[in-house]
């Protein structure tokens, strides 16, 4: 498996690319997921954003911030600061106030 830490080179890529058999890494999620080995893990900003029953674009749009920006931190790649950390916990403690807010 490729390191996480530094990007592979088009050559490296495609060389790990063609070693990969996709049907048994296929088969061995599947496997797991029977198994139980696997958790669907959520993020308090799914959460947040799905009290307020927003897709990621409308959400996004009410933060402030790009589509981009909230997937990743729906996907934990990064974190929210500053006003947006605070508009979050709003929307996860009370999204009616934070709709409300934005209807006006």
């Amino acid at each position: 498996m490729p390191s996480k830490n530094k990007p592979l080179t088009k050559t490296e890529l495609a060389a790990y690319e063609s070693k990969r058999d996709l049907a048994a890494e296929l088969l061995q999620s599947v496997r797991e997921m029977q198994a139980g080995k696997v958790h669907v893990v959520s993020s308090p900003v799914i959460e947040a954003r799905k009290n307020t029953g927003l897709s990621q674009t409308q959400f996004a749009a009410l933060l402030g911030v790009s589509a981009r920006t909230l997937q990743g931190w729906e996907q934990g790649r990064k974190q929210p600061s500053g006003a947006a950390r605070t508009l979050l916990a709003i929307a996860s403690t009370n999204p009616k106030a934070l709709l409300a807010v934005v209807s006006k």
